[in-house]
């Protein structure tokens, strides 16, 4: 049995103020008492300081008796040794804030920590070291971490429940699993996490149930994380029979998910969510709802996923019980119906406190506005084109221009590289736009005489927060070429503008009378207020780009939504008279903002087709012959067939025959594809090139779900569509395949689970 102890004063479970926390036998101790740890993860710099003891009193009266916050590395630390724990950082006043209020705190110090935050956590300037390797035991990135650790312990650990505090556990690195194998460096980062001082309560690392021992440490606590639906059973299964005698905690139980800009509003059944906590409470085992209360990713600070790259919305509401303005919810009174259940004799639970006072505001009209062409910065040079690290900006836009030499028309100018959505210029007229998300790198030339000048202005949105993809650096990160009948010409002599985020820049401008904006351009305006209140700004007649009111930096707003407004605390306006500015890189319909009493959260204006497949288009498998075929086994958990024989092929199918449950539905939460070696192929340049059938009506569950390195998201064929199903996968190079991995839905009785299958894996594309 694993346990730790160190003892000091006794306490009121209810006004925590020292004891101990440690493992005991199938259960957690709290002064030497069987505890259940009933936890609401809450993320501090996604909520104003002046609210975070309202949210802390939302979480209390729901019936949780403790909070669990990550700590974002790259929120503290902006610039190198530049430490920063003041004002909406100070996490040592949100831990004393939770003691006020009785509740206990789990810190999850990462380095890195996901959360769907920019670089999951990391500092943008580690990436300035073309040759990083993060999260491993690269000496200088570990090097920094030490360092930021230290400082951390320097907040915290005298926080720890036994000094007197309220913090009764710690974690150590983040679903490391998802990432990689490796134990040495786990024990570096549990080495680095003591010696910063976190001795005194117990050290855990989390993962999933599929991959929890790749990494898992003796002298740790192992705890799970997955989502509402997921068979409780199956998730614990692995875990006691290795350690029967441990306490069982779920240390993310998803209630809800986060969205995507250009993806359908993501939501998750309330009563789904309570059945699986009821099943967890009845069996005592402890949890964390992730999210109890999601909050606001607030100015640039929001993260994004790949494969397929993919940023996140401002707006991190998550479907949650207490919603993104701090107000109760159908499921927040589900869920407190349910934990009154569980409190001890004679208690009841708190009181739910007065929501905050909400107001509208009268339409502001934008009368003048700043062009970015005509209020560029001193600029900088290089012979070659660089990313925006090695001009040593984190976060924005920046403008890379040159000049052209003569161009024929029908000349291709392809950017080999671009991160994330570029508008290019020729002589001051838009050419195009690219989207990483849909992997466009190319425009077509008009013919132009020797000397064109060339803007590219590349607007960098979330740095990826997950798996190796979190090496993401930001602007043109390899080359821009001319291509015309073969011939490539490398463009060279650029001429760099960085346009950072921060509100001193966007405010020193030289605002004129606005007139007809053809051009990225700042607008500014003021509003006068009799009274305060949280509001929604709505941005539905802009374009793309960020907004700033009072200095304080709100969020990015995009007109493909789903989100449409922007959360305004009323804890940021002032009476009398306010500022905003606002950043339209595309440019407004209408240059005015209102201010309305609810959020636009699923609107959705994407022209991007929503499936795999184009109309009419019908995949041909008469003459194939496949690689593999059989049947899975209906369980949980992943399940690999090995081929016969290895085959050399780009393009992988994977055809479903039939269902375990009779239905129509086919659906996969992951897919591997092994190489030669036995061991997964690099999922990272994966496209879906077909699907026969995808369910978008009642949520995301396009075929990409198949390789989003999430196991709670899955495709799912549409339920009148009739088997055989099919998805095609080009693989983004030719590779010698062994076999493959398939993983069902996490749910009991793996809804839609594929039972008869064939695959097909082949050096050039399928016939359609």
């Amino acid at each position: 049995m694993f346990a730790l102890s160190i003892a000091v004063c006794s306490t009121a479970q209810n006004q925590p103020s020292g004891g101990t926390f440690k493992a005991g036998k199938n259960t957690f101790l709290l002064n030497d008492k069987p505890f259940v740890i009933k936890a609401a993860e809450i993320h501090y710099p996604r909520v104003p300081d002046a609210y975070w003891e309202h949210r802390i009193e939302m979480c209390k009266s729901l019936g949780m008796n403790t909070l669990c916050l990550y700590v974002f590395w790259n929120l503290h630390e902006q610039n190198p040794d530049e430490f920063d724990f003041t004002g909406n950082k100070d996490i040592a006043r949100f831990c004393r804030l939770a003691q006020k209020h009785g509740m206990y705190v789990i810190v999850r110090p990462g380095p890195y920590v996901c959360a769907e935050w920019e670089m999951g956590g990391l500092p943008w300037w580690l990436l300035k070291k073309k040759d990083v390797k993060l999260r491993t035991l690269d000496t200088y990135y570990m090097s920094r971490v030490r360092k930021f650790m230290k400082e951390l312990g320097k907040q915290l650990a005298d926080l720890q429940i036994t000094r007197g505090g309220n913090i009764i556990m710690v974690q150590v690195e983040n679903e490391y699993g998802s990432y990689g194998t490796d134990k040495p460096y786990v024990s570096a980062i549990r080495d680095i996490v003591r010696e910063s001082g976190f001795t005194d309560v117990p050290l855990f690392q989390c993962d999933w149930s599929s991959n929890f021992t790749n990494n898992a440490l003796d002298d740790l606590l192992w705890t799970m994380n997955f989502g509402t639906g997921a068979n409780i059973e199956s998730q614990f299964k692995k875990l006691k029979s290795l350690r029967p005698e441990t306490p069982l905690m779920c240390s993310e139980f998803w209630s809800g998910w986060f969205d995507h800009w250009g993806r359908k509003h993501e939501t998750r059944d309330g009563a789904t969510m309570v059945a699986g906590l009821k099943d967890m409470l009845d069996q005592n085992i402890s949890f964390s709802l992730y999210m109890t209360h999601g909050g606001t990713t607030f100015g640039h600070w929001g993260g994004a996923n790949n494969p397929a790259y993919s940023a996140m919305c401002s707006s991190y509401d998550y479907d949650a019980p207490i919603n993104e303005s701090g107000n109760v919810t159908p499921k927040f009174w589900q869920l407190r119906e349910l934990l009154s259940k569980y409190v001890a004799p004679g208690e009841k639970l708190a009181d739910v406190p007065a929501a905050n006072p909400v107001i509208e505001i009268p339409e502001i009209k934008f009368e003048k506005a700043a062009p970015l062409f005509s209020n560029l910065p001193a600029p900088k040079t290089s012979v070659d084109i660089q990313p925006m690290e090695q001009f040593n900006q984190g976060w924005g836009t920046i403008l890379y221009r040159t000049t052209l030499p003569k161009v024929k028309a029908g000349t291709t100018l392809l950017i080999t590289e671009m991160h994330d959505w570029a508008q290019i210029f020729v002589n001051g007229k838009l050419i195009g736009r690219l989207d990483r998300r849909h992997g466009e790198n190319s425009v077509t030339l008009p013919a132009l005489n020797a000397g064109a000048r060339l803007d590219i202005l590349v607007e960098a949105m979330g740095r990826v927060n997950f798996d190796k993809s979190i090496h993401d650096r930001k602007g043109i990160t390899e080359k821009v070429e001319l291509l015309l009948n073969g011939k490539a010409t490398n463009l060279k002599n650029w001429t760099v503008y960085n346009l950072p985020v921060d509100y001193k820049f966007v405010q020193d401008k030289k605002y004129t009378a606005k007139g007809k904006q053809t051009t990225p351009a700042y607008y500014r305006a003021t509003f006068n207020l009799e009274k305060t209140g949280d509001t929604f700004l709505n941005m539905e007649t802009w374009g793309k780009g960020m907004v700033w009111v009072n200095g304080h930096a709100m969020g990015r707003f995009w007109e493909i939504g789903p989100q449409q407004t922007l959360y305004m605390p009323g804890c940021w306006l002032k009476k009398g008279e306010n500022e905003i500015i606002v950043l339209d890189l595309k440019g407004p319909k209408q240059a005015s903002i209102k201010g309305l009493n609810a959020p636009i959260l699923d609107m959705l204006r994407e022209k991007a087709p929503e499936t795999h497949r184009k109309s009419g288009q019908k995949l041909d498998l008469q003459n194939e012959t496949p690689a593999a075929q059989g049947a899975f086994t209906l369980r949980n958990g992943w399940q690999e067939v090995k081929f016969d024989k290895q085959v050399k092929g780009r393009y992988f199918c994977l055809e479903g025959l039939s269902a375990f449950d009779g239905s129509n539905v086919a659906s996969v939460a992951e897919l591997h594809v092994l190489g030669a070696d036995g061991q997964p192929l690099s999922r990272e340049n994966w496209k879906i090139l077909y699907a026969d059938s995808e369910e978008t009506r009642s949520g995301n569950r396009t075929a990409d779900k198949i390789f989003d390195l999430q196991e709670s998201t899955f495709w799912s064929a549409v339920d009148n569509a009739a088997y055989p199903h099919q998805v095609v996968i080009d693989l983004g190079k030719e590779a010698v395949v062994s076999g493959f991995k398939y993983l069902p839905r996490a749910e009991s009785g793996c809804p839609g689970m594929i039972k008869d299958f064939k695959v097909y894996v082949k050096a050039e594309a399928f016939k359609y």
